[in-house]
């Protein structure tokens, strides 16, 4: 990229999305970043369906009562076990990390403080936890992290809890963290706060965070054109 252009996010919220077809959905935009395809970084905001996700070198113990109807998918992320499900933001950055910005450990405490300053704005205060990934608020766990990268471009990202069923999580040991209970910005007391307005802040701050001029949106069906992407990719409702 000219070091003269601006740096530029885009940002595509389809809105409840198959946790499969986002998978894909990230692999052909990292795929196009890589390439040079695709010219700026890009943040796709999705919710999905209630699903459980493992890391690569996940423990399947942590997920302790599987739930009938809701799949499990073992992926291509660090972490452990989460959860996935309505009313829970999920962001996946696809971003080119260059020169200084290799750096994986300093990557998540930027999605970190991203995560902290965007709560913030709502009257939450969030903190991390040494010797662990994640945002806390209230002593519980409200944010989710892990992330995998591609010839330094990253895939997966971040969860925050918004206004999920909770009791969800009573099935796996959240992030393999023994103890870990979570919480969501609903059972902290802000319930009137929708996905998409926290969805816009942690545009704002990821934004912030990273350095970027601006944040763009774009259609996913429009980006994904451009990264030479099939037509048809499957989502579901309306955007966030």
């Amino acid at each position: 990229m000219d070091a003269a252009a601006p740096k530029i996010l885009q940002v595509a919220a389809p809105g409840l999305t198959d946790y499969e077809a986002g998978l894909r959905i990230q692999e052909t935009l990292a795929a196009a970043r890589i390439s040079g395809a695709i010219r700026d970084d890009v943040m796709l905001l999705v919710e999905h369906p209630h699903v459980f996700t493992l890391g690569r070198g996940a423990d399947a113990r942590y997920l302790r009562a599987p739930v009938p109807g809701v799949p499990v998918h073992r992926v291509s992320r660090g972490g452990q076990v989460t959860y996935h499900g309505p009313g829970q933001l999920v962001g996946y950055p696809i971003v080119k990390l260059e020169g200084r910005d290799r750096d994986v450990h300093a990557y998540l405490r930027r999605i970190e403080l991203a995560i902290i300053t965007a709560l913030a704005s709502f009257g939450i205060t969030g903190e991390t936890r040494d010797g662990l990934t994640g945002v806390w608020a209230g002593g519980r766990k409200i944010g989710s992290i892990g992330v995998g990268i591609r010839r330094w471009v990253t895939m997966h990202g971040f969860a925050v809890n918004i206004c999920p069923d909770l009791s969800f999580f009573h099935a796996i040991v959240p992030c393999g963290i023994a103890g870990c209970e979570v919480t969501s910005m609903a059972a902290l007391g802000r319930g009137e706060v929708s996905v998409a307005a926290f969805g816009a802040a942690i545009v704002s701050a990821f934004a912030e965070v990273f350095g970027y001029d601006r944040a763009e949106r774009i259609e996913l069906a429009d980006l994904t054109a451009i990264a030479g992407a099939p037509s048809g990719v499957s989502t579901f409702g309306n955007e966030l």
